[in-house]
């Protein structure tokens, strides 16, 4: 049985300054953000839910930021990075974008209809993007099998691996709200056979806001 676990990067500064924030203009989590990462952290040092064989990040700041403060819960277990597991790739032309002014120049255009659609202008599209994802998913569990391999990674990504897991359309049918650095766990029980075992867990946030104001705003 693999045991693959997802955790989502803490708050990032872009999602504070509201603007589009793809590997190359990522700066990295907020003061809440590295906050709720070491609520996990201490949440793993004091019960040992897990252990992971292998601890994987994204390439993206905010990712790897927070897999670092969270493998401080795990002894002698270096942090690899995986630009396999990044977000949704708005391109060069659209990364550090405000939102606002993306959505008045490009509208919302496909990602919620078409997976085959242009997102972002010049950057990938959703099938793309769940393709990389399946691909990732799939060299893991045929080349670790019977591990346990923790990946901190993006909302987008853990929406597309239970999607792939339950075998339902990329768009559609149901949406996934996933928490800054709640847990996702999955396992592959046997070929093409996921079992979730969870989804979402933030019991580690208790009494945190839920957002910093400029996010709310």
């Amino acid at each position: 049985m693999t045991r693959m676990v997802y955790v989502r990067h803490g708050e990032s500064n872009s999602t504070v300054a509201r603007v589009i924030g793809g590997h190359r203009t990522c700066s990295g989590l907020s003061p809440l953000g590295v906050q709720q990462a070491e609520r996990l952290r201490d949440r793993w040092r004091d019960h040992a839910e897990i252990m992971p064989d292998r601890i994987l990040a994204s390439h993206f700041t905010r990712a790897q930021q927070t897999a670092h403060i969270v493998a401080e819960g795990f002894d002698g277990i270096d942090v690899e990075v995986d630009d396999r597991f990044g977000e949704h790739d708005p391109g060069p032309d659209c990364d550090g974008m405000v939102f606002d002014e993306f959505i008045e120049k490009h509208g919302t255009g496909s990602w919620a209809e078409d997976p085959f659609g242009i997102t972002f202008p010049g950057g990938e599209t959703l099938a793309a993007f769940h393709y990389r994802i399946g691909t990732a998913i799939r060299s893991l569990t045929d080349t670790q099998p019977e591990s346990t391999i923790l990946v901190v990674c993006h909302g987008g990504v853990i929406d597309a691996a239970v999607r792939l897991a339950l075998r339902t359309p990329s768009t559609g049918g149901f949406l996934l709200s996933t928490l800054n650095t709640s847990i996702t766990e999955l396992h592959l029980t046997e070929p093409n056979k996921w079992v979730m075992r969870r989804y979402g867990d933030a019991a580690h946030l208790a009494g945190l806001p839920a957002s910093t104001a400029a996010a709310a705003a």
